[in-house]
């Protein structure tokens, strides 16, 4: 059984999408960009403070799901400048620091609202 899964302590879906489906044991989260889920609005800050935020947004769906990031599998980064990449990757790590999931990580031309990292997420239980 399909399974939506929404949580007011993660950005609220900006179309028509949800934060994140569960299906047969395996949740897909959305693209979280550095939304603060309490202003709706893309915070100020650098690659680094983006990174957390994007991280504390997934935290949350998956939370609400009754997932952890340990139970992550898949994570696709997208930055829109790759030279941000081991910016990003040195806060990935601070949150992904045990069994590790599998990623693709790679620069498209540009994200939602300007952002500077967007993060999709498969976790399976």
């Amino acid at each position: 059984m399909k399974r939506i899964i929404h949580t007011p302590n993660a950005p609220a879906a900006g179309g028509p999408y949800s934060q994140a489906v569960e299906m047969n044991g395996t949740l897909f989260v959305s693209g979280q960009i550095a939304i603060d889920p309490a202003t709706g609005k893309l915070i100020d800050g650098d690659i680094t403070a983006q990174t957390h935020q994007v991280l504390r947004n997934i935290s949350a769906i998956l939370d609400e799901a009754g997932y952890s990031f340990v139970e992550v599998v898949k994570s696709t980064c997208y930055l829109s400048d790759i030279a941000d990449f081991q910016a990003m990757n040195a806060v990935y790590a601070k949150y992904y620091f045990e069994n590790q999931p599998a990623r693709a990580a790679f620069a498209v031309k540009q994200l939602p609202m300007g952002a500077l990292i967007e993060i999709e997420t498969v976790a399976m239980k």
